[in-house]
Parts: C-alpha cells; structure tokens; sequence
C-alpha cells in the first residue's frame, strides 16, 4: 500500500490514523498531523485540499470529532467532505480520513 501518490499535481493519501484506543478527538488530531506531514512532503498543505472521506467507527462520535477538524481546517479553504460510520480495521480505531489535495503551481 502506498501512503501517498501524486499522479499530475494532485495529491491522494491512503487512510490516515490515530493511536488506536485513544479518544476520537486524539484519534483525530494525530491523523490530522500526519496529513500535515504528508501534504508537506508533496508540496502541499490543508489550503489546497480538494476532498475528505471522513469515516468515524460511532457516527455519535461526530461533535467531538468536528470540533477539531474546525480548529484544523484552514479558514476559507474548507474542502468537499462526506463523513459515515464504518467498522474499521482496527476495534480500537474511532476515526480515519482519506484526502485529496492539489499540488499548487510553483
């Protein structure tokens, strides 16, 4: 599996986590680090995301979740997002997010 891909200028990221057991909150906040990270590494950042797949393991756990991504998401550069509940692989995951972004022009 890759983490990343970039196929012409746009940026998609596998699924990312956070530490399995820990809150949905922290859950978030550590994925919503390393798509960070990731987006730094492509020359990107969350002002140039395009799209977020959001699924949370309890759909209850929505409030808590979208309190962080809206201290996270950049103002003004909200992307298109959807958000469901899934069972995910891991019984200790509560949340993962699936990004794509662009890569801007130099």
């Amino acid at each position: 599996m890759s983490e990343i891909v970039i196929h012409n200028n746009t940026v998609y990221l596998a699924g990312q986590i956070g530490t399995p057991g820990a809150s949905v909150a922290e859950q978030t906040r550590e994925a919503l680090a390393e798509v960070d990270r990731l987006l730094a590494e492509a020359g990107s950042s969350s002002k140039h995301i395009l799209q977020a797949i959001i699924w949370l393991a309890d759909i209850a756990d929505f409030a808590e979740m979208n309190s962080v991504w809206d201290n996270w998401v950049a103002p003004g550069h909200t992307p298109a997002r959807a958000c469901g509940e899934a069972r995910l692989a891991n019984p200790g995951l509560k949340f993962e997010v699936i990004i794509t972004a662009a890569i801007p022009a130099a």
